[in-house]
Formats: structure tokens, sequence, C-alpha cells
């Protein structure tokens, strides 16, 4: 007996090393412990930010499409200067068909030449080729392009051909005349046609290039303003949350934003209002069960002291004393056995079940003797219980589990009798085997569970049936009946309330 205070002491700072620090840890429900203070070291960002890499794959994408762009481009360009260049022969061949003989000399012949910087000009009409004017020593055709079959692909790939083997290469064109009603033929080297095109491919890169920077400046800002900023923001607003998520005044402030970012800002903020409110309940909580455990120090010092007594009186010879004091120490013993349970529950966790085979009628026999209902004429105890019906359970928590539902019974018809003779209290412990499981009913006549109350029934704190109650009672009921793999109901019944616990059957095979 002198050792039990020194197990409370024990006990207690043991449970003060068990309890997690709030605000600075927080279980995820599998048993794993998660710190909430961010890691600063890993928020940095490493390597390119979002704004970078936003930045260089916008510039990239415009000069992807600006290649796109250029293919076709080049393409025209050779053919409009190669259609230019028929246009001028063409009018030079005005000077053969439609002008003076006297035109038509070796000086005019060499002008016209020069000035179209071509090798030869034909006429080809009617089936007939008419050679207008030609150098002396034309270089050899390596290419013939045909302006009015061309196709657009064929185009695209003359024009690369041009780019690549273009240097000091002799082609032939040919286009339709309007004038002369007739084909036009051109023989001239395709380097200048090939110098023109690098010049126009070197502005186009230039153009794209200045494109590009201007535009992805424009996206970068926009999308630096509308998607990079709110999102730092962000980040920012749950770096300092996770420093003291205790705190609504970090909640974050949702702008008036409508879209996808206002819809996360909106969510972000429900979810730290919950978390915040959550681990502010879990404080007081906490702060609570620290003055309980401190509590429950001193009680059982005092339970221990009643012990004491107990073994004294056990000493007299008096027969009612031999009569009463098994049962004042087997009261004693099961409180004690709470304060310790108090402890666990302190801890979030209770003992696993140690199952025994029981006797289900005499396990109600107790909690009625313990409850002294036997003694209490208000209230009308019945153990409707079978006498043979076993159950398989830990004998200390079915006995919690019936106390507790019982003493709620007894507490709130208590409190609605007033003295009143004409009110019929009873409570009726039931129970049955049904098939594979133990099916337990507890029932009364009090003014039954609160609408109020049920959507919390058996949460902790929450679900009381009474006015000054903790909810307590319920909450570890339902706690113990889920460790024997049962479950716990309140049956929708008139009137008073009722309870019905499911265990698994013992195996009698």
């Amino acid at each position: 007996m002198g050792m039990e205070p020194q197990k409370a002491k024990a006990s207690h700072a043991n449970m003060l090393q068990e309890m997690p620090e709030i605000g600075n840890e927080i279980s995820n429900g599998n048993g794993q412990v998660l710190p909430l203070q961010p890691d600063k070291e890993a928020l940095k960002v490493k390597g390119f930010s979002l704004s970078s890499k936003l930045l260089f794959l916008t510039i990239l994408f415009v000069m992807l499409s600006e290649v796109l762009i250029f293919v076709p481009s080049i393409s025209k360009f050779r053919v409009d200067w190669m259609s230019r260049k028929l246009e001028l022969a063409e009018i030079a061949t005005l000077a053969y068909t439609q002008g003076s003989p006297d035109a038509a000399n070796d000086m005019f012949e060499d002008i016209l030449l020069e000035r179209l910087n071509v090798q030869t000009l034909a006429l080809r009409k009617e089936g007939q080729r008419q050679l207008l004017a030609m150098i002396d020593m034309p270089g050899e055709i390596r290419r013939n392009d045909d302006i009015r079959a061309m196709t657009p692909v064929q185009s695209i790939f003359a024009a690369f051909d041009t780019l690549i083997w273009g240097e000091g290469r002799t082609i032939r064109i040919s286009g339709q005349s309007s004038t002369n009603k007739g084909i036009i033929e051109l023989v001239f080297d395709e380097t200048p046609l090939r110098q023109d095109m690098f010049q126009f491919a070197i502005n186009i890169l230039l153009l794209s290039l200045v494109i590009s920077v201007i535009t992805a400046t424009l996206v970068y800002l926009s999308l630096r303003r509308l998607l990079i900023r709110p999102i730092l923001r962000l980040s920012n607003n749950m770096v300092q949350f996770a420093q003291s998520p205790d705190d609504i005044q970090a909640v974050i402030t949702p702008s008036s934003r409508q879209d996808e970012i206002g819809m996360t800002e909106q969510q972000l903020a429900s979810m730290e209002l919950a978390l915040a409110k959550t681990l502010s309940k879990q404080k007081r909580l906490a702060d609570l069960g620290l003055a309980v455990s401190k509590i429950n120090h001193d009680l059982r010092n005092i339970l221990a002291s009643a012990q004491l007594f107990s073994d004294r009186l056990s000493m007299l010879e008096d027969p009612t004393v031999q009569r009463v004091v098994p049962k004042i120490m087997g009261a004693l013993d099961r409180a004690v056995d709470y304060s310790r349970a108090v402890m666990s529950y302190g801890k979030a966790q209770e003992e696993p079940p140690e199952k025994r085979l029981l006797n289900l009628h005499k396990v109600a026999d107790e909690v009625a003797e313990f409850l002294d209902l036997s003694g209490k004429s208000e209230i009308v105890f019945s153990n409707t219980v079978p006498k043979d019906l076993e159950v398989y359970a830990d004998p200390g928590q079915l006995f919690r589990i019936l106390l507790n539902l019982c003493r709620n019974s007894v507490q709130v018809m208590g409190s609605e009798t007033d003295g009143s003779e004409s009110l019929i209290c009873r409570l009726e412990i039931f129970a049955e085997e049904m098939g594979s499981q133990t099916d337990i009913v507890i029932s009364d006549t009090g003014p039954g569970v609160p609408e109020q109350a049920k959507a919390a029934l058996f949460k902790a704190f929450q679900g009381s049936l009474r006015k000054g109650g903790t909810g307590l009672g319920l909450a570890i009921s339902a706690e113990l009946v889920q460790a024997h793999g049962g479950t716990i109901t309140l049956l929708e019944r008139n009137p008073g309330a009722h309870f019905q616990i499911c265990l698994p059957a013992p195996d009698h095979s």
C-alpha cells in the first residue's frame, strides 16, 4: 500500500514525458508524428525559379513558332524574287517583239542582260523557242524551276536547296508572259538569290528575337502578376502559419478573385482556420489533461490512504463491517484502476483488452450493486440477461462500458424525478446471442438523447447527455467497444434512451 503514491508520481512523470508539444508536431492518425514547423532550407528554391523557367519557355516557344513561320516565308520570298525577275524580263522582251529592228543590236543586248543579271533570255511561243539574248559563255544549267507548276511543298524544298547548294550554281526558271502570250525563260547565276535569301533569313531571325523578347516579357509580367505573385503569397502564408498554427490571426485573408487562385485561397483559408481552431482546442485539452494528471496524482494518494483505513476496518469482527468492507475495498480498487485509466486516456490510447469468458448476468449485477440501485426506490433496475449467457471480453473494460452507460441513465433519471413519485424510472439490461455476435441493450425510461447531442454522441467533451456532463463516459465506452471488435449505437426508440452494444460471440465449437 505504501508504494501507491510513488507509482502515481511515476505515472504522472511518464505521462508528461509522453505528451507531445502542441504547435511543434501532430499525429497523422497512423501512429506517426509529423512536424508542423517547416524546414526553412527545404523552402528555398534550388536551381532555376519558376519565373526563370517561365521566361525561358516563353522565349523558346515563340522562337519555335517563328521557325514554323520562317519555313513558308523563305519559300515565298524565293518565289517572289524569281517572279519579279520574270516580270522585268517580260518588259525587256517587248523591245524584241514590239520594238524597231534597230533595237536588237549587240550593245542593247549586253545592256539588257547586265541590267537583268541573267545569262540568257528566251521566249517560247506556239511551240517555238526564240532566244532573245545570251552572253558568250553561259554556265551549265544545274536546276530547272517552272514557276507555274511548283507546289507549296516543292517551293519549300527548292528554297532550302538554294540556301545550301545555290552558291555559284546556274539555274533556269520559266513563267507565263501575260503580254506576249508565251513562256519566258531565264538562265542566271543563283548566287544573288541565295545572298538575298540569307539576308532575309537574318532579318527574320532578328525580328523573331525582338518579338520573342517583347512577347516573353509581356507574358512573363502578366503571368507573374496573375499567377506567380499569388503563389508566392500562398507559400509565404503557409510558412508564417506553420510557425504559429494555433494563431487564428495567421490565417490567410482570401482576395476577391473568382478564378482558380481565388478558390485556392478560400480553401486554404478554410483549412487553416479549421486547423487553428483544432490546435487551439487541443492545446486547451492538453492544459486540461495536465490539470487532470495533477488532480489524479493527489486523488490516488487519497485513495491509497482510504485503502489503509479499509484494511484496518477489515480487522474488526463486526458482521456488518465484514459484509461492507469487501465492497468498499472493491470500490477503492476500481477507483484506483479508473485513476490509472485516466492517465491512459490522457495518452489517447487504451490498454489492449485481455479477453476472458465472462457471465454477463453477473457482470450486470455487479454494475447495479456498484451503483447501489438496489437501495434506490425511485429507480427500478431490471437485469433480464439470461443467467447462462457468456461473453468473451475484458472483465474490467466490459464493467466500465456497462457502468458508464448505466450511470448516465441513473444520473439523467435522477435529475428528472424532483421528488415526484408518479414518474416511472426504470433501467434495464438485456442481452441475447444473435449468430456470431452478442447484442447487449441498455434501456431507460428517461427523457432520451437530445437532438443536438446525437451528432457528436461518442466524441469526448461533446456528446454529454445532461447539463454539466463532460461526455467522456460515452467516448470511453465507444473506444473500449471498438477495441473488442464490436460496435455501439443509439437505437431510435421511445421512450427513453436505448444503447445497443454488439460484441463478437464466443466460439463454443
